[in-house]
C-alpha cells in the first residue's frame, strides 16, 4: 500500500557544531559554504573539518577522476547503470526503488562518495522536457512515493542524497535564468507536494535548487522557497546546495538560507567583503557552515568504513537486480495475444531495428554512467529461442541518415518471419539535458521502416527505447503489441528477453499520459515560453488532471499498463481511519487474478470532490498498491488516505483546507480504466476562514455564524432587507440574486442609503463575538 502518510515523520536533524564554528575565522566559515573544485567541497584541516566527494547519481554513479572537465561531463569510473526514473518510476513498486538506491550507494561507498546527486523528481509538466528521463511523472504524489524511496534506499547505507532541483525547474530551453511565472496554488499542489512529502518522510541529506527563477527571484536566492517554506515550513534540516552553476549571487544566496555553492565561481571572497561591510550577517554565514559539519557528520560512518572496491560478484548481483527490476519498468501498451513468444517455440523470429543491438539504455548529459557491463536484446532473444529462429537487420542509423539498402534488407527479413520484433526509439541526440525536443513523433525513417514492415507482415511487435514520451496514434493500428521499454538500463537487453518470451510478466504502468498529438498537450500554448519567462497557464490541471476534466481523448492513459492475465475488481469499500486524524480514511478493495498466468496489477485511488467552492480537476491520485497475485488467487487491498487526499490550496486563506461535503473515491486500474466506486462524507478540517467586510453576501450567507448574524441584521433593520434579502429569497430574480451574493458586504454601502459603513462594522463585530475562539 502506498499513500502519503501523516506530516512530518522525520525530525530534522540537528546543528550540532555551534563550538566548532565558533572557533573559525571569517574567511574559513566563507570557504565552507563555497566548493574546492567541481567535485569536492571545501576542508579546513587545521580545524579537523575534511574535504568530501559529491558525484551524479540518479540511476548509478558517475564518479569522475582525473577525467573532469569545464562541465563535467567527461568519463567516468564504471557503476552499474540501472534505469533512469522515467522507467523505474513506471514501476509503481517502492521497494524496488529502495533496492536499487541501496545498491547505488554501496557502489559509492566503495568509491567513498559522501553524497549521490539525486533522486530528481520535477513533474512532467510538457512531454517535451528534455530531462524527463530523469523525471518520474506527471503526477506530485507518484513522484513523491518514488523520491522518498531513492532517498530511503541511499540513505539506508549512510550516504548521502540530494533532493533535486527545487522547484519548479521542468524545462531545459534558457533554463539557467527563465522564470517560472507560477501562481501560488499550482505551486503547492503540482510542483511542491512531491519535495514536501520527501522532506518530511526522509529528511534528505541534502536538497539542491534549481537554475531557473520562480515568480522572478532565482531559486538559489530566493528566501521563501529556502527558509520559510523548506526549513520553516517543512522543517527541512539538511544543506541546501546549489545546482551546478546556479548562484548569480553568493551574498543574496546565503542570505536566502543557500549553504553551498557548487562548483566555486570565487563567491567566498565576496562573501567576506559582505560581513565585514555590514550586508551579510556572519551568524546567517555559520549557521550555513554549520550545515555543512552537520553533513559531514551524517555521511561519516560510511566514509570512514573504508569499504574495499566491489568485485566481480557484488557487480554481478547489482547486475541481476538490474534486470529484475528492468523487467518491471517496460509498460506494455497493446496486445493482440501475440505476445509472449513461445520461448520453445518454431516460429520463425525477425529482429529489426538498430536498437536491438545498440541499446538506448539511459539519458544524455550530468547523468550518464559508463556501465559494467552492457546487455543487447538481440543476443538476449537468440539466447532464448536459438540463432535458427532469429533473423536480424538494423534497418536504419541511428545518426538518422537514410539508407534505402539497410530499410530493404530489413522488409526481407519481415516478409520472411512469423513474427517480426521492430525495436525503435529515438536516439540520443533527440533528448538530453541542456535542451528541449521539438517534437513526439518518432524519427521519419524509422516510421517509414514501420509502414513498410506492417505491410508485409501482420505480426508485428514494436518495442520503443526513449526517454521521453512519443505519440503512437500515427502507426499503432497496423502493429500487433507495444512494449514501451522506455530506458531500461545496462540490463535493459535481457529484460526484454524476459518479457518477450513470457519469462517476465510486464507489470509496468504509465506514469505520464501520452496523448494523441502533440498539441492536445495543456502546456502547448506556454511551453517554453520567451523573453526569460515562461507562463504555467495550465494552472492545477496538468496531465491527467487535464485531459480527464476536459474529456480530451488521449492515446494511453496515466495510469495504463497490460500484463499476461487479467484482473476483476470487488466492490470498493471505505472505512474512517480516526487513529490517523480527521478525514482519514482506508480504501478496502478485493483484486482477483481471473487469468491463467501469474501477474502484478497496480490498483490505483483518485479521489472526486463532487461540490468544491474552487475548480477542481475532474479527480487526482491518492493512494495506490502492488500487488503480485497467482491464477485464481485473490489479494486484499488496502490503501491509506490521509486529509491531504481530500485538500486544496486555499489561496484566500494560504494553507491546505477540506472542504465538507461529499467525495467520490475511485479505485482502478488507470485514470480511465475506474473498477469501482464509493462516497465518503466530510466535515470539513473544522477551520473555517473568518468573514470580514470583503466576504461576499454568499459567504456570510454558507456560514452558519454568518449566516445568524446577518440574519439577525436583517430583521432588525427591515428597510435594508430589500437587497440583501434578494441573496437567499427563492422568488428573488435568480440573476439579480446571484449578483448580489458575490457582492462583498463592505460593498453594501455604495448600493443602497439603507446601510452605513458604521453597520457593516458592526456586523462584523457581531460576527467576532458570536464566533469560537480562534
Amino acid at each position: 500500500m502506498t499513500s502519503a502518510p501523516d506530516r512530518p515523520t522525520v525530525p530534522a536533524p540537528p546543528l550540532v557544531h555551534p563550538d566548532v564554528i565558533g572557533r573559525l575565522t571569517l574567511e574559513q566559515k566563507a570557504s565552507l559554504v563555497s566548493g574546492a573544485d567541481f567535485w569536492h567541497t571545501q576542508g579546513v584541516p587545521d580545524a579537523g573539518i575534511p574535504s568530501v566527494m559529491v558525484t551524479d547519481g540518479p540511476h548509478g554513479l558517475r564518479k569522475q577522476a582525473d577525467q573532469a572537465d569545464a562541465v563535467g561531463l567527461g568519463g567516468s569510473n564504471p557503476a552499474t547503470c540501472f534505469p533512469p526514473a522515467v522507467a523505474l518510476a513506471s514501476s509503481w513498486d517502492p521497494d524496488a526503488v529502495r533496492r536499487v538506491g541501496a545498491a547505488i550507494a554501496d557502489e559509492a561507498r566503495a568509491e567513498q562518495i559522501a553524497v549521490v546527486l539525486g533522486p530528481g523528481i520535477n513533474i512532467k509538466r510538457s512531454p517535451l522536457c528534455g530531462r524527463n528521463f530523469e523525471y518520474a511523472s506527471e503526477d506530485p504524489f507518484v513522484a513523491g512515493v518514488f523520491g522518498a524511496a531513492m532517498v530511503e534506499g541511499i540513505q539506508s547505507r549512510g550516504v548521502g542524497s540530494s533532493l533535486k532541483h527545487f522547484a519548479a525547474n521542468n524545462q531545459e530551453t534558457d533554463r539557467l535564468r527563465v522564470s517560472a511565472d507560477v501562481d501560488e496554488r499550482t505551486l503547492r499542489e503540482i510542483y511542491l507536494p512531491a519535495f514536501e512529502h520527501v522532506v518530511t518522510t526522509q529528511q534528505p541529506t541534502t536538497v539542491m535548487c534549481s537554475y531557473n527563477k520562480i515568480n522572478g527571484t532565482y531559486s538559489s536566492q530566493n528566501p521563501w522557497l529556502l527558509t520559510d517554506l523548506l526549513r520553516g515550513e517543512w522543517g527541512f534540516g539538511g544543506l541546501v546546495v546549489s545546482d551546478w552553476g546556479a548562484v548569480s549571487d553568493p551574498v543574496a544566496a546565503v542570505g536566502a538560507g543557500l549553504d553551498l555553492e557548487m562548483p566555486p565561481s570565487g563567491g567566498e571572497t565576496v562573501i567576506v567583503a559582505a560581513v565585514q561591510d555590514g550586508r551579510l550577517d556572519e551568524a546567517v554565514l555559520g549557521v550555513a557552515a554549520n550545515r555543512l559539519l552537520t553533513l559531514l557528520d551524517r555521511t561519516h560512518d560510511a566514509l570512514a568504513a573504508q569499504d574495499p572496491a566491489l568485485d566481480d560478484e557484488a557487480y554481478a548481483r547489482h547486475h541481476d537486480l538490474a534486470r529484475e527490476v528492468a523487467a518491471s519498468c517496460a509498460v506494455l501498451l497493446e496486445n493482440d495475444g501475440t505476445l509472449p513468444l513461445d520461448p520453445s517455440g518454431s516460429a520463425r523470429i525477425g529482429v529489426v531495428g538498430a536498437f536491438a543491438s545498440e541499446p538506448r539504455y539511459q539519458g544524455a548529459g550530468s547523468s550518464q554512467v559508463v556501465p559494467t557491463r552492457l546487455d543487447d536484446a538481440l543476443t538476449a532473444i537468440r539466447a532464448v529461442a536459438g540463432d535458427d529462429r532469429v533473423a536480424y537487420a538494423p534497418g536504419f542509423r541511428l545518426d538518422g541518415a537514410v539508407d534505402g539498402a539497410l530499410a530493404d534488407e530489413a522488409v526481407a527479413v519481415a516478409r520472411d518471419a512469423d513474427v517480426v520484433l521492430a525495436f525503435l526509439g529515438l536516439p540520443g541526440a533527440a533528448e538530453s539535458e541542456g535542451y528541449d525536443r521539438t517534437t513526439m513523433s518518432l524519427p521519419d525513417d524509422q516510421l517509414a521502416l514501420l509502414e513498410q514492415l506492417v505491410g508485409v507482415n501482420d505480426k508485428v511487435v514494436v518495442i520503443l527505447s526513449n526517454g521521453s514520451a512519443v505519440t503512437a496514434t500515427e502507426w499503432r493500428d497496423g502493429t500487433a503489441a507495444i512494449l514501451e521499454g522506455w530506458l531500461l538500463g545496462q540490463a535493459g537487453g535481457s529484460a526484454t528477453a524476459d518479457l518477450l518470451f513470457g519469462l517476465a510478466s510486464p507489470s509496468g504502468r504509465l506514469t505520464e499520459t501520452i496523448p494523441h498529438h502533440l498539441e492536445d498537450t495543456p502546456s502547448y500554448l506556454n511551453f517554453p515560453g520567451g523573453d526569460g519567462h515562461v507562463l504555467y497557464g495550465e494552472g492545477v490541471h496538468v496531465g491527467y488532471r487535464y485531459y480527464d476534466t476536459l474529456h480530451v481523448p488521449v492515446a494511453y492513459p496515466f495510469g495504463h499498463g497490460l500484463t499476461y492475465t487479467t484482473f476483476g475488481y470487488g466492490e470498493p469499500t471505505a472505512t474512517p481511519a480516526p487513529d490517523r486524524g480527521p478525514n482519514a480514511w482506508d480504501v478496502h478493495v478485493t483484486v482477483t487474478n481471473t487469468g491463467d498466468r501469474a501477474g502484478s496489477e497496480v490498483v490505483q485511488v483518485y479521489v472526486h470532490d463532487v461540490a468544491a467552492r474552487v475548480p477542481r480537476p475532474a479527480h487526482e491520485l491518492r493512494g495506490f498498491s502492488k500487488v503480485s497475485v497467482e491464477p485464481g488467487a485473490s489479494a486484499d487491498v488496502v490503501i491509506p488516505l490521509d486529509a491531504r487526499a481530500f485538500a486544496f490550496w486555499s489561496v484566500r486563506d494560504h494553507r491546505w483546507e477540506v472542504e465538507a461535503g461529499e467525495f467520490v473515491i475511485e479505485v482502478g486500474a488507470s485514470s480511465h480504466d475506474v473498477r469501482g466506486r464509493v462516497s465518503v462524507t466530510s466535515e470539513g478540517d473544522g477551520a473555517p476562514r473568518r468573514l470580514d467586510a470583503t466576504s461576499t453576501i454568499g459567504e456570510w450567507l454558507t456560514d452558519p455564524v454568518g449566516a445568524q448574524v446577518l440574519g439577525a441584521a436583517l430583521a432588525a433593520a427591515s428597510e435594508a432587507g430589500g437587497m440583501l434579502a434578494a441573496a437567499s429569497d427563492p422568488g428573488a430574480d435568480a440573476g439579480w440574486a446571484e449578483m448580489v451574493r458575490q457582492m462583498p458586504i463592505g460593498k453594501v454601502v455604495s448600493f443602497t442609503d439603507a446601510v452605513t459603513r458604521e453597520q457593516v462594522d458592526q456586523l462584523v463585530a457581531a460576527y467576532e463575538a458570536a464566533s469560537p475562539p480562534r
